[in-house]
């Protein structure tokens, strides 16, 4: 049983561990348990696995009317994770973050059945935090993560990704073709994630006309809230090489195509990105627990694989930043080598040894 979901960052990684399993265990029974509402109910039978709901919820840090109905939730919660480890009979179950892993977890381990969690970001989640003590394996993308676990179930394995991008090879000309782009002007992507950004947007606006006119081009996936005002927006500024998109399905053309990269620093981001190995301006959101997407950024900044452009400076600095990392000769290419130097692309293969260790 796969546990976990609420966002993309911890859905994705998840259904990688399930393709993994199933490649080395043709014959095995997959169940993953998400949250009700949540897009892990959708997302995961489109992948092609079965998913049952429990109706937990975050509590809220701040007062709100809804914690009172968390205690309730958590409890049915907790009663239908035992039904459904009862009817399943699971030989393990992962935990990769998120309001369902906490249940389904508590209650195997309760049983003593084999967990393992899989934590995305630099700064651990509240939930794995919580069901680390009894964990029996805890894989981490970043050094550094006994601060928050026993040091003696961590391993190091890095964020499972998508495959199509582990090998990008001969496809820029493909990617350029797809997306329509310029053969001779540089390519930035820019990803604020399925929903969007609305700081990167901004800052694309305020310096769109001054990137068409310095030579570069734009492929931006400004996301499915700001599709609409931002098609509009550039529609009027009749500029010929700001191309946007309200989400990017084929990534590797897009990541194929792209000279330097503008992203949010969310944990899948991240990983995707280090297999890429472009060099990449991120611009951490502030919205997120103990600001962990500084925190992953970091990780690459301090090791001089990427460059930080803080959220609350965005806007106006897009393309002096990039001006300012093509002006030394060679920076782009050591960022973008250095950053591939810290990726690690067998992630899904180790968590799965992982998964057969704690079963043996």
């Amino acid at each position: 049983m796969i546990s976990g979901g609420g966002t993309g960052g911890h859905i994705y990684p998840a259904i990688a561990i399930a393709n993994a399993w199933k490649e080395k265990h043709p014959g095995a029974e997959i169940l993953f348990v998400g949250a009700e509402g949540k897009m892990e109910m959708q997302k995961v039978p489109e992948a092609g696995y079965k998913i049952e709901g429990l109706t937990v919820a975050g509590l809220q840090r701040s007062l709100s009317l809804s914690n009172l109905s968390f205690p309730f939730k958590l409890l049915k919660s907790i009663n239908k994770s035992k039904k459904l480890l009862k009817d399943f009979q699971p030989e393990a179950v992962v935990g990769v973050g998120g309001y369902a892993s906490g249940p389904l977890l508590y209650v195997a381990q309760g049983r003593g059945i084999p967990t393992l969690l899989q934590e995305q970001n630099s700064y651990a989640g509240l939930t794995n935090k919580l069901l680390a003590k009894k964990a029996n394996a805890i894989c981490v993308a970043y050094p550094g993560m006994d601060k928050f676990f026993p040091k003696s179930k961590i391993k190091l394995t890095g964020n499972p990704v998508r495959k199509d991008i582990l090998n990008l090879k001969g496809k820029r000309e493909k990617g350029l073709d797809h997306f329509g782009l310029d053969r001779n002007r540089k390519v930035l992507l820019v990803l604020g994630g399925s929903l969007g950004a609305r700081t990167i947007n901004q800052a694309l606006l305020a310096d769109m006309e001054a990137l068409e006119n310095s030579g570069y081009q734009v492929l931006w996936q400004c996301g499915k809230f700001y599709f609409s005002e931002m098609k509009d927006k550039v529609s009027l500024s009749s500029l010929q090489h700001i191309h946007v998109r309200e989400f990017i399905k084929e990534m590797d053309l897009a990541y194929a195509a792209a000279d330097v990269v503008v992203s949010r620093a969310g944990a899948l981001s991240v990983s995707e990105l280090s297999l890429v190995g472009k060099p990449v301006i991120f611009i951490p959101s502030p919205n997120v627990a103990e600001d962990h997407q500084t925190k992953n950024a970091l990780a690459y900044v301090n090791r001089d694989a990427a460059i930080l452009l803080k959220d609350s400076e965005a806007v106006g600095k897009v393309k002096n930043t990039l001006d300012s990392l093509f002006a030394e000769v060679g920076k782009a290419k050591e960022i973008g080598e250095n950053m591939k130097s810290m990726a690690k692309s067998n992630a899904a293969e180790e968590i799965i040894q992982a998964l057969d260790d704690i079963i043996a």
